[in-house]
């Protein structure tokens, strides 16, 4: 079983697609590890505002739609929370009574058959190089709870088109080549079926950021760092590093 992808986000895509071609240059790699039938959970590094986009286009290419888990601020804006709310994508109340309804969501999203994507840094890469930081762990946790695939995808490129450390006005010339490489599923198998808590869960997000991050080291074509930037002994979350 697999949901199938609404009018609304053919016609949303439909409209993006072309200007995502004319202003970049595609370089897509591990397609066939998306899976077809069935629901999942995709996650990616997080470089650029541009990232959704890119990854929603890349898996309806694929004949899946995502539904983001994204911050609830971007339901506000009229026409946009029209256009998120119908195509399925997931508020995320943070810091409310509220939070926990975008795990409620999430679980039964998979349980119909969707893809569901969570940017497990949870915001813009702090990395001064801007390899992926440490995660979060609801991707993992969604994953161990539905028992559905983790698959890990590595961006790059994105930031060469609007990075907002760098400003907020896109460099749409010339086209930038965007690197999007799919990697096979992490395995959890030994993980599932465990209770679930804290150790498992960090472990399970550890399996990520590294699948993610080997994803990202192939399209940079360089080798990861061997530690991972952990924004909350710099600082937290505030300003660019």
């Amino acid at each position: 079983m697999s949901e199938q992808i609404t009018p609304l986000y053919e016609h949303v895509i439909a409209g993006l697609r072309p200007m995502l071609r004319q202003i970049t240059v595609q370089d897509w790699r591990g397609t066939e590890y998306v899976p077809r039938t069935d629901g999942f959970v995709v996650s990616s590094n997080h470089l650029s505002y541009l990232d959704p986009f890119v990854l929603a286009h890349f898996l309806v290419d694929q004949g899946r739609a995502p539904h983001f888990l994204a911050k609830s601020s971007l339901f506000k804006p009229p026409g946009v929370r029209q256009a998120m709310e119908g195509t399925g994508q997931i508020p995320v109340y943070r810091g409310t009574a509220r939070a926990v309804d975008a795990f409620s969501a999430a679980l039964k999203a998979i349980a119909n058959g969707a893809c569901v994507c969570v940017l497990p840094e949870g915001t813009l890469t702090r990395d001064p190089d801007l390899w992926p930081m440490t995660g979060k762990s609801g991707a993992a946790r969604i994953a161990l709870e539905t028992g559905c695939p983790l698959l890990p995808v590595g961006v790059w490129g994105t930031q060469d088109v609007l990075w907002p450390y760098r400003g907020r006005v896109p460099r749409l010339l010339p086209r930038k080549t965007i690197h999007v490489y799919a990697g096979p599923p992490v395995d959890l198998d030994d993980l599932r079926g465990q209770q679930v808590t804290g150790g498992l869960l960090k472990l399970a997000t550890e399996r990520l950021m590294d699948a993610i991050t080997a994803q990202v080291a192939l399209a940079r074509r360089m080798e990861a760092p061997e530690t991972r930037w952990n924004p909350n002994e710099h600082g937290g979350y505030k300003g660019a590093q």
